[in-house]
């Protein structure tokens, strides 16, 4: 797949990552290129009456290509349910094809992000982790370290969306500048094809408190630049004896 593969998921118990997730998928939306909701674990979703002639294809090749499962055209995008068991991981892997050069938003449980990240063909570009920092400041610290180890760009979203905006993108027509959407640094960020140098993570310092992802996403340049410096390297004894 030449297009961007967004894994969305939430820390703890925090609410609207499917909303999150939808709404990534509407920015990431083009009329002839509709982003694709892969939703492992939800509930097979239903038509829209109005649906882009783009989303409406893609329905048409995920019907053919994955008869078995459910997939539906809404508004300028398409959602796909997959069941959340063993084949999680084939089916996400049989519909990312079939997305072309757009975007798929992956929503998924928590226990499934590890089998993706470890999955070669799937090769996500970026993560999304919809977080209260009120309560899993330290366990979404964790989890953006564990991500930035394995190579894709991590953003928090420490806010669900509201209501309004929250339909809108589940019925895939939430514009990118529509009010109460996704922020539109966090958007730009998890969409872009390349991490560049001049990217605001890298340009000034973090504050663990009030940006895990950043804080994360420096410390983890800071020490792999030491490591470099010192000739530091993993030792398989070492670990094994600890």
């Amino acid at each position: 797949m030449s297009g961007r593969v967004v894994l969305v998921t939430a820390v703890g118990f925090a609410s609207g990552s499917k909303a999150a997730a939808a709404a990534l998928a509407c920015a990431g939306s083009d009329p002839d290129r509709p982003g694709l909701l892969i939703d492992v674990g939800g509930r097979p979703p239903r038509p829209t009456l109005i649906a882009s002639a783009g989303a409406r294809e893609l329905e048409e090749r995920l019907a053919v290509h994955l008869p078995q499962l459910r997939a539906a055209s809404r508004g300028q995008t398409c959602h796909l349910a997959l069941p959340d068991d063993g084949e999680a991981l084939e089916l996400v892997r049989a519909a990312l094809p079939l997305v072309r050069d757009s975007i798929a938003a992956v929503h998924l449980p928590p226990a499934q992000l590890q089998p993706m990240l470890t999955e070669e063909s799937i090769r996500p570009t970026s993560a999304m982790l919809r977080a209260d920092l009120a309560s899993d400041r330290a366990l979404t610290a964790l989890a953006v370290r564990d991500l930035l180890s394995r190579g894709p760009r991590v953003k928090v979203l420490k806010r669900p969306l509201s209501w309004v905006p929250a339909r809108r993108a589940l019925f895939g027509v939430l514009s990118q500048d529509a009010s109460g959407g996704l922020p539109s640094s966090l958007v730009k960020s998890l969409l872009e094809s390349e991490i560049s140098a001049a990217h605001p993570c890298y340009s000034e310092l973090d504050d663990e408190k009030t940006d895990p992802a950043r804080a994360a996403q420096q410390q983890r340049r800071g020490d792999e630049g030491a490591g470099r410096g010192r000739g530091l390297h993993r030792h398989p004894e070492r670990e094994a004896g600890r």
